[in-house]
């Protein structure tokens, strides 16, 4: 299965890059498929791949849209699959976080093959219930790979420099399976290792742990498994947290 044609068109650099953000066109353009270049590929883990990717005509993203990226096979058939922007709207690149599915059709393909000068056909920004402005008071809850549209919202509140309305809390099993756990750590999130007892971080998102998070007034935005996100859902709800100010992004195993 290919990703697209290779080579090193300087045409397709970041440089020239030309972004149109805001405007009535804005959904119609993000529609469209176009040859992203990768520029660069990092392996952050074993399971795991970022790619950052030079998108033609780019239309510039809000924190917590995706991007789909379809494979096409030399037959004809085709696979797709959607990822979170991890990267802030003013970066001049595109950065998605890929977990890697053993039995996937497109992230294994995009974790062991691609390589930076690839191209790769793309989709997007998509997405408007899941987005914050970057103004408002933010609650965001990730788990697991859900942590990355997270990210790229607190990387926009730094660009911004205004983090404090954003607040965080992360869960994963350990610091390896973390994505952006330096990040993270560095922004002050509340971050809770389920499998990694007596270390700083071991523990869960529990009741208590959710409670101290509720803020009637804040939109929280939470991503991550359907398990993970019904289970923090709810004890947000019991804790007071109205239900209507909850937005919620889940993912299956699919990849």
């Amino acid at each position: 299965m290919s990703s697209g044609s290779t080579g090193t068109d300087p045409g397709t650099g970041p440089s020239v890059l030309r972004h149109r953000a805001g405007g009535p066109n804005d959904r119609r353009a993000a529609a469209k498929w176009r040859d992203a270049r990768v520029v660069e590929v990092a392996q952050p883990a074993v399971d795991a791949v970022v790619l950052r990717l030079a998108v033609p005509e780019r239309v510039q993203h809000h924190p917590g849209q995706h991007y789909v990226v379809r494979l096409r096979a030399p037959d004809g058939y085709t696979a797709q699959r959607s990822y979170s922007v991890a990267s802030a709207p003013d970066d001049d690149l595109v950065e998605l976080f890929v977990e890697r599915i053993d039995d996937g059709e497109v992230s294994p393909y995009l974790a062991d093959v691609v390589e930076a000068g690839d191209d790769l056909e793309v989709r997007g920004p998509i997405g408007r219930w899941f987005v914050w402005s970057g103004y408002t008071p933010a609650v965001a809850i990730g788990g697991g790979s859900g942590v990355a549209p997270l990210v790229g919202m607190l990387r926009h509140a730094t660009v911004l420099g205004h983090p404090e309305p954003l607040r965080l809390a992360v869960s994963a099993t350990t610091r390896a399976r973390l994505p952006y756990a330096d990040e993270l750590e560095a922004a002050g999130a509340r971050i809770a290792l389920t499998r990694e007892l007596g270390t700083p971080h071991a523990g869960r998102l529990d009741a208590d742990a959710v409670a101290a998070l509720v803020d009637p007034d804040a939109t929280v935005y939470l991503c991550g498994s359907a398990r993970f996100t019904g289970a923090i859902e709810t004890l947000l709800v019991d804790a007071g947290q109205p239900a209507g100010t909850i937005r919620v992004e889940r993912f299956g195993p699919t990849g």
